[in-house]
């Protein structure tokens, strides 16, 4: 563990001193850790989440009407329709002091854009940022982008001296062991900073002094202390025994005495978060699999025959315990593209299942590798157990392997899984999202960064394509549609179920629950 030399300097235990009458530290908990602290290396939603406390947006989501509102910009102008001017807060400074200027920007959205970044998503469409002058800055786009405001949620600033003294100029590579600085460390200008974080045991963060939101954050929280721990039962009477103030992901199966218990409260929403299945469709041969010298999943029967063999509402019922909505789409009901005709389900039938594998060539069935995470999504690992279950009924024999959050991810991003499970949740609430993430085929600027199956169809980079600058909204919405119909025809992904998110807590914690699944630091009070 290292401790950044930058927060030692800044006089913690006289802050912590000053404010201890009225100090309130905040305790919780789920099941993973975060994957770094680099801003821009994991695109991952609980990672994100908390980077959103130590490093401000230009804008960020108001937690209530989930409308754009000023951060770091105050205000900002489409000067062309592929020309935007946002002028930056004056009087910001980083928790060292040291103030932020229109430098900063500049390098953290071009940072965003880097190879080795996970971010590349958030800057489509983006040509060039450039300083206008000290707290003014243009974003150049190739093309107009109708969604450029909600991609700047999740571009978060951090300072350009900070990184070019500690070698962290460009992102830590989320495929590769090596770290940089900004792995381990973090110095931004949120409302909290980092003490100390011992991966997979201990984060914690305090009250940044220098931050400039304070008159107007409802929190009284100065310590905010986070402990992953994976195993559902400890995390739970972590809880009940009030170790912890808050989980975020409780299990199903212990919601029943979190909700009858006078000391605790429950609050229920459902995340705009979709969980599904991905294929190779890719490698001429799947490794370890029986099937030798050509791969099943290329073949939309097998993908369907998959698909069709999986008793969703068992899962909903018995698995989940009615925390899910079954779902077709890729997309929840919440994201711009959505809707009922493709949110339709292929039905469940292992007769239909057996028959579309005896149609592609494989009436025993087949082995296949099933790689799925174990402390990620609810009841993720065991899910997939009952999936696995599920195929062998139609003779597929999935070799299920269950790896931790901190390996599942760049395992699956270097194309090491068969079939795998990811859950994609939309922070721009907009398909472009998904579609681009998940069924563009694999390119740059953030095409395909998350199709790790290798899906590829002529139309749907067509389609893809043209949603990224359509400004006529109707048009694009009925873009989105089609290709959002269009990866269900093509099974280029198994939809299971959108993740209803309930968060336990103690009676004395007020929070805003958010269809995206994240704390909002400003208005957590413990009372």
């Amino acid at each position: 563990m290292r401790t950044s030399a930058l927060v030692l300097s800044l006089g913690l235990a006289g802050l912590m001193a000053a404010t201890a009458v009225q100090a309130k530290p905040f305790k919780w908990s789920s099941a993973s850790d975060i994957p770094t602290l680099d801003i821009h290396s994991q695109n991952n939603a609980l990672g994100n989440g908390v980077h959103a406390a130590i490093f401000d947006s230009l804008v960020y989501y108001n937690s209530k009407t989930f409308k754009v509102e000023p951060k770091l910009a105050t205000s900002w102008k489409e000067m062309s329709g592929t020309q935007y001017r946002f002028n930056l807060r004056k009087g910001v400074k980083f928790s060292d002091g040291s103030a932020l200027t229109a430098d900063d920007v500049v390098f953290s959205l071009e940072r965003a854009r880097a190879k080795t970044s996970n971010f590349n998503v958030y800057t489509q469409g983006f040509s060039k940022v450039v300083k206008v002058d000290a707290n003014t800055v243009d974003i150049l786009l190739s093309g107009p982008n109708p969604v450029l405001l909600n991609q700047l949620t999740e571009l978060r600033i951090m300072s350009k001296a900070w990184a070019e003294k500690n070698k962290s100029v460009e992102p830590k590579d989320s495929k590769s062991k090596e770290e940089n600085f900004a792995h381990r460390n973090a110095m931004g200008s949120g409302a909290y900073m980092v003490k100390e974080w011992q991966p997979d045991q201990k984060l914690v963060l305090v009250k940044n002094p220098n931050w400039w939101g304070w008159a107007d954050a409802a929190t009284n929280v100065t310590e905010v202390i986070y402990t992953p721990i994976k195993n559902e039962a400890t995390r739970a009477a972590a809880l009940l025994s009030g170790e912890i103030d808050f989980v975020l992901d409780p299990s199903p199966q212990d919601l029943g005495r979190m909700r009858t218990n006078a000391n605790l409260k429950v609050i229920d929403g459902v995340e705009n978060r979709t969980i599904f299945l991905g294929m190779d469709q890719n490698r001429a041969e799947l490794p370890g699999s029986n099937v030798k010298g050509k791969n099943p999943l290329k073949d939309v029967k097998v993908r369907k025959a998959l698909y069709q063999a999986i008793d969703i509402d068992t899962i909903h019922r018995v698995t989940m315990r009615g925390l899910s909505q079954n779902t077709g789409a890729l997309v929840a009901p919440q994201v711009n593209g959505w809707t009922e005709g493709v949110n339709k389900r292929f039905p469940y039938s292992q007769e239909d299942a057996k028959k579309l594998l005896a149609e592609a060539g494989y009436p025993q069935g087949f082995e296949v590798d099933f790689a799925c995470p174990n402390n990620r999504y609810i009841n993720d690992e065991e899910i997939c157990q009952a999936i696995t279950a599920m195929w062998a009924k139609v003779g597929v024999k999935a070799k299920l392997r269950t790896l931790p959050l901190v390996t599942y991810f760049p395992m699956i991003q270097r194309y090491e899984a068969s079939i795998y499970m990811l859950g994609w949740g939309v922070p721009t609430f907009d398909g472009l999202y998904s579609l681009q993430s998940l069924v563009r085929t694999v390119g740059t600027g953030g095409d395909g960064n998350y199709n790790v199956g290798r899906y590829t169809n002529q139309r749907m980079d067509y389609v893809v394509d043209r949603i990224k600058t359509e400004t006529d909204l109707p048009v694009r919405n009925r873009l989105l549609t089609e290709g959002l119909q269009l990866q269900n025809d093509t099974v280029a992904h198994i939809p299971l179920h959108n993740q209803v998110i309930p968060w336990a807590m103690k009676k004395n914690v007020e929070v805003v629950h958010r269809p995206d699944n994240r704390l909002d630091w400003t208005l957590i009070k413990v009372n």
